[in-house]
């Protein structure tokens, strides 16, 4: 690891145990089931755009598996996507979302947060999902990987870094019913 960038993960790495130990014990998903809502905002290259949004996460009858819906309002029409949270380890938080038509996303849950990182042809896709008392949180930065930065440290090591500009984000505060 290049030996400069080492003392600022020292540092992010400490300042992430602090606020850990701030938090109080999380059971996640059950401390979160329910219905939230809000607006969906996107801004893209296209431009912004608000967009009606719906998340549940609920039991099921299956073990293990949880409801995990996203709905969508376009023109006053509901799109409604079901997918299936699935526990794999729930110890070091390894879930994975089924989309249930062949496509399982990884998901990594820590305390009440969401993190999953995949690529849909050109395009590389994080989501962070956060879940409070009465809301959450959900977001999703995309960026094209056809339109990477790569540069070089001017050390011994030259430890070369590849950057990746964002091109959209989806950002929606949805409140708890």
């Amino acid at each position: 690891m290049n030996s400069s960038l080492f003392p600022l993960l020292c540092l992010f790495i400490g300042i992430g145990s602090a606020i850990a130990q701030d938090t109080a014990t999380v059971n996640f998903p059950d401390d979160f089931f329910g219905m939230y809502t809000g607006t969906l905002q996107i801004e893209s290259p296209n431009g912004s755009q608000s967009i009606p949004m719906e998340f549940h996460l609920q039991a099921t009858d299956a073990s293990e598996t949880y409801e995990y819906k996203l709905v969508y309002i376009f023109n006053g029409e509901r799109q409604v996507r079901a997918y299936s949270l699935i526990e794999q380890n729930k110890a070091t938080g390894e879930y994975i979302v089924d989309e249930n038509n062949g496509i399982i996303l990884d998901d990594k849950v820590i305390d009440n947060r969401m993190y999953a990182l995949f690529e849909v042809g050109d395009n590389l896709l994080t989501t962070f999902i956060s879940f409070e008392k009465d809301h959450m949180v959900f977001e999703i930065a995309v960026t094209n990987t056809t339109k990477k930065r790569v540069t070089n440290a001017d050390n011994e090591e030259k430890t070369q870094v590849t950057s990746y500009p964002i091109t959209t984000v989806q950002r929606a505060v949805l409140q708890k019913q």
